[in-house]
């Protein structure tokens, strides 16, 4: 990423279908089974648990009481809960909803892996309802109690307008870095559990897509390369026993959540002896310019293979590489400068075959792209270059390329927004800009300001036609500081461990992505809307989706969707989710 996160400390609550209990959480606490062991703190927060899920036989889990819940003149079910005995689908048995109560059930997920730390079950599935509308606010994140009814007169605030589709969505992940793991595993085994389902479990963001960098990003604990042996032009001193400490166990805790993450990767310099000098301050890993050179080119494009080849011993199967995290930034942490001609020749010529040879399957994402002023050369570049484009299979955009995503949608290549704003920043237009300085000893906001903001980049990139959104640190302790020699920039992140207190926060942004990424499932279809602040999606089993924002005083708010008139009580400054077929 371009920039450096910051963090600031809270407590975890946890929340059931019905209730919002909280219970006491430190490296000491007796947990009940099935609570996520939170505690309370301050800005109202609510960290979600399982709900009290019991174990199935094959490696799977059912949720709660089958993961319905029943409305206001609805008939309740039990559903049938956990996947059988060999990890089969479970299925909801699914009672009709009342007014202001329709649910729709999740299926399909990998479980987790059955007792003792298994592997995750190959057929097993959680079976979690999906609430039929969630508020956040100030007043309150997460609110699952309240329920809608339908309404037969009156204007709609927003209206979903189901047969207006634009773009296929991919899905919603983060980045796994060195610090956030290093920071989560502070805490006690039932929090850090707890904190990844949060991300990436079916009772929370459900994130389907992750980041892993190739070596140190600005979020590693200190800098580093895969190959740090000068001149190694045959990689044997290539390894990947650095990443084994904290990118693939963080890794591998979110897939025996997940099972089916898509995974990519980017570095953020590659080896040093692979750049020429000016370096920032003398320092080799951070800034200088990519040899233009046949032997470095074809031992780079070796070095992605081997990163590839080594992770699938692990388990870890990286769907896609982007030669270059910000070609266009020569940065005060790991960085490298790219040539427009040389990224598009090294694409072409050296990675893309490289790949063909090895027969690994692996796709390049022309990324990641930051830079509005430099990088869409590199763009455009790429893509009229028939050689280099062919291996293309996504675009990589990030920060303020957000206005430069109409240059590269005439070539019918799906966009991906590849890293989140951080926030606090000292740019213009962002929540809680401050001015960086060289002191490291605060705390980053992490406050509803940034979950605006969060609201407003989402928002915006959807509705430019991104099919896929990245947060980018997911975990970080209370400050947030990256390796940036010069900068004391207090950057945000979705999750937050107080190291001191050994607990965990959650971040209004946590709540703003979840509002998304829990319901909008891959595959589903970007619709339109009119009226108020919102956006939609089409899922592939039909039940449609409405995500709004309202800035005002809580109020009554009526959403026009699936041929009837919802109205809910919206919080002021908050969020609704109305989940419904």
């Amino acid at each position: 990423m371009s920039r450096t996160k910051a963090l600031r400390i809270a407590s975890l609550f946890l929340f059931s279908a019905w209730a919002l209990p909280t219970v006491g959480c430190s490296s000491s606490s007796s947990t009940p089974t099935g609570s996520s062991g939170a505690t309370q703190g301050s800005g109202g927060t609510t960290a979600s648990g399982s709900g009290g899920a019991a174990q199935g036989s094959g490696g799977t889990t059912a949720q709660g009481s089958g993961g319905t819940t029943q409305g206001s003149g609805g008939s309740s079910s039990s559903g049938s809960g956990g996947a059988a005995s060999g990890g089969t689908t479970g299925t909801s048995s699914g009672g009709a909803p009342g007014t202001g109560g329709a649910v729709t059930s999740s299926g399909g997920a990998t479980g987790s892996g059955g007792a003792g730390g298994a592997a995750p079950g190959t057929g097993g599935a959680t079976v979690v309802a999906k609430p039929a509308l969630v508020t956040s606010g100030p007043s309150g994140y997460w609110q699952t109690g309240a329920q809608w009814t339908v309404v037969t007169s009156g204007n709609a605030d927003v209206t979903v307008n189901d047969t207006s589709t634009a773009q296929t969505w991919e899905g919603f992940g983060g980045a796994f870095n060195e610090k956030g793991w290093s920071y989560v595993s502070m805490l006690s085994a039932t929090d850090r559990d707890a904190a990844i389902k949060l991300l990436f479990g079916d009772d929370g963001a459900r994130f389907n897509m992750g980041r892993i960098p190739m070596g140190a990003s600005d979020y590693a604990l200190d800098r580093y390369t895969l190959d740090e042996m000068a001149n190694d032009t045959s990689l044997t001193s290539f390894s990947i026993a650095r990443d084994m400490m904290n990118i693939i166990p963080y890794v591998k805790a979110a897939l025996a959540q997940r099972s089916n993450i898509r995974f990519w990767a980017s570095p953020w310099t590659p080896p040093t002896w692979m750049k020429s000098s000016p370096f920032t301050d003398g320092m080799p890993f951070d800034g200088g310019n990519m040899m233009d050179d046949d032997t470095i080119l074809k031992t780079h494009a070796q070095y992605f293979v081997k990163f590839v080849q080594e992770y699938a011993k692990q388990g870890i199967a990286i769907e896609a590489v982007a030669p270059q995290n910000e070609p266009n930034y020569n940065t005060n942490y790991p960085s490298c400068l790219w040539a427009t001609a040389l990224y598009t020749k090294f694409v072409g010529k050296y990675l893309g075959p490289a790949f063909e040879t090895a027969g690994t399957g692996t796709k390049i994402m022309l990324g990641t792209m930051s830079n509005a002023n430099s990088d869409p050369a590199i763009v455009s570049a790429v893509l009229a270059d028939a050689t280099a484009k062919k291996y293309i299979a996504m675009v990589g955009m990030q920060w303020d390329m957000i206005n430069k995503i109409s240059g590269a949608q005439g070539f019918a290549v799906p966009i991906w927004q590849s890293e989140h704003k951080a926030g606090n920043c000292p740019f213009s237009g962002s929540a809680n800009c401050a001015t960086i300085t060289t002191d490291a000893s605060g705390k980053a906001p992490n406050d509803q300001a940034y979950g605006v903001e969060s609201w407003n980049l989402i928002r915006d990139w959807i509705k430019a036609g991104i099919t896929a959104y990245n947060a980018w640190n997911m975990i970080l302790d209370t400050s947030g500081i990256s390796l940036d020699s010069k900068r004391a920039w207090l950057q945000n992140s979705l999750l937050v461990v107080d190291t001191s207190a050994k607990k965990l926060i959650i971040t209004p942004a946590y709540y703003v992505f979840r509002h998304f990424s829990q319901f909008a499932d891959p595959g589903a279809k970007v619709v339109g809307t009119t009226g108020g602040d919102a956006i939609a999606f089409k899922n592939p089993d039909g039940s449609l989706i409405a995500v709004m924002y309202n800035s005002g005083a809580a109020r009554k708010m009526t959403v026009a969707i699936a041929g009837k008139k919802l109205q809910f009580d919206m919080p002021a400054s908050g969020w609704a989710t109305v989940n419904t077929k």
